[in-house]
């Protein structure tokens, strides 16, 4: 009912981005240091950034290599993020690449660089190197070095982030795609705090490679809200290797549909699982908006509701108080009426209608208001929204804000 399940033709399998043919990874992590590398030779690439007018070294050094639209090795580490470190930091970039480059015998142009951690300081690279060269000796093709590899980038993270599945395509053929990210905290559109390594084994051109990224972040990344802040280093990376000899583009130029809804499927996973892993979360929410004027409103209400403080603050303590969820939506700025909206809560197990159709039933004393809360006491909590003002919908999500946030965020950099 309330958990999203898979098109017939997704099949989710074990592991990450090794799960496909022709890819090795690894990574390595000492106290708040960590490295991760990508290795899928002569892959087609394409990427989203952030949209935070400051932005890191790596996220300008990238963005100018994978303009070619070819990229064979990802570097990714947590514990610095190289951001506002001037001209310093695109030349810990340009070290951070010759050293593997040297170690692998990959052209430089061809590998592309990430990080995330503390802004504002300089990368200690006496630090990094040795796990650059140890890293790049120990590459490997299995769910062990995948695992190595999300854990290494993981920085307020409590677990690793990992998805994969293969699809059957339109003409029967079947792809893979595998991914991996990081994010726990900073996280809010556009994207979210994050960065995120996706792999398929599918033919895509750069043009329709794009296409296929913009599509599944603007359902998934784009939706997931923690705290409302936006970090200066989010960055997602699509890499296509071919490996199945397999193209997803169609006769007529159109992106195959079932391709594009599983990768979609990848994306919201690990999109979910940032949510579910927020710094000091005890709480999942999802916000399904259904029959808003549009879908750009259903959007602004679906983030304008996972993103309240007060409603997040009321799922924490378990307090079924929907006036905040209502307060929400009239402020999102968007096409409703007070007399129509309906708004339910639910668990995995259970669900209940705490406004329909405009008529308010979760009073004191009802068996509305009794169901509600014993649903915010859930570890999922499911709101849904119907406005019935047009066909707009979205999902956004999220979690709850508890006194471990704080605490968290409060001894960040200490």
């Amino acid at each position: 009912m309330t958990i999203n399940q898979f098109n017939k033709n997704i099949t989710k399998i074990n592991g990450g981005i090794c799960q496909i043919d022709g890819v090795k990874a690894n990574g390595f992590k000492k106290d708040k240091y960590g490295l991760s590398i990508i290795y899928a030779p002569n892959s087609t690439a394409t990427a989203v950034y952030t949209s935070n007018k400051i932005v890191a070294a790596p996220l300008n050094y990238t963005r100018e290599i994978i303009k070619d639209g070819k990229i064979s090795l990802i570097i990714a580490n947590s514990g610095n993020a190289n951001c506002f470190t001037g001209e310093q930091g695109i030349i810990d970039c340009e070290k951070t690449v010759k050293i593997a480059s040297e170690i692998l015998n990959i052209p430089e142009n061809e590998i592309a660089t990430a990080s995330t951690g503390v802004i504002g300081r300089k990368m200690p690279m006496d630090i990094f190197t040795p796990m650059i060269k140890k890293v790049s000796a120990e590459l490997e093709h299995s769910n062990e070095a995948s695992n190595n590899a999300a854990k290494a980038i993981m920085t307020t993270d409590t677990f690793p982030k990992e998805f994969a599945v293969e699809v059957t395509l339109e003409n029967g053929n079947k792809v893979h795609i595998g991914g991996m990210c990081k994010g726990s905290g900073m996280i809010a559109p556009n994207m979210a705090t994050m960065l995120c390594f996706l792999v398929t084994d599918a033919i895509i051109d750069k043009q329709h490679s794009q296409k296929v990224l913009n599509e599944a972040i603007k359902k998934s990344f784009n939706m997931v809200i923690v705290d409302g802040d936006e970090s200066t280093n989010d960055t997602a990376i699509l890499l296509a290797n071919g490996k199945s000899k397999s193209s997803i583009i169609k006769y007529d130029g159109t992106i195959d549909k079932n391709f594009q809804e599983a990768f979609n499927t990848v994306c919201i996973e690990l999109a979910k699982m940032m949510a579910r892993d927020g710094e000091g979360a005890t709480k999942f929410l999802q916000v399904n908006v259904d029959s808003a004027k549009n879908e750009e409103e259903a959007i602004k209400v679906a983030k304008t509701v996972v993103s309240s403080s007060l409603v997040k603050s009321a799922m924490f303590g378990g307090d079924p108080n929907w006036g905040r969820i209502i307060a929400a939506v009239g402020y999102s700025n968007t096409t409703m009426d007070p007399d129509k909206i309906t708004i339910s809560i639910a668990s995995d197990k259970d669900k209940v209608d705490l406004v329909r159709n405009g008529e308010i039933l979760a009073f004191e004393g009802t068996s509305y208001l009794d169901d509600a809360e014993k649903i915010v006491q859930a570890e999922n909590i499911y709101i849904f929204i119907e406005l019935y003002q047009g066909q707009g919908s979205a999902t956004s999500y999220g979690c709850d804000l508890t006194y471990d946030y704080v605490k968290i965020n409060a001894e960040y950099t200490t």
